[in-house]
């Protein structure tokens, strides 16, 4: 998925997140364009797994 499409499916990729892991806020899935990295760190470090499981994760919903 490029950033592109990431970008415009955004709302959906959260809230489809937001539904697997209720432990997430708002504040967590705050993205803006060109923080993609800060973005999956932050999941990375909510949801203690790695980046290629984070990216992997947001490209399957």
């Amino acid at each position: 998925m490029n950033k592109l499409q990431f970008k415009g499916s955004w709302n959906e990729i959260k809230g489809k997140l937001k539904q697997s892991y209720g432990n997430l806020t708002d504040d967590d899935l705050t993205f803006a364009e060109g923080k993609d990295d800060e973005l999956v760190g932050r999941l990375q470090k909510k949801l203690g797994k790695s980046k290629e499981e984070i990216r992997q994760m947001i490209e399957g919903l």
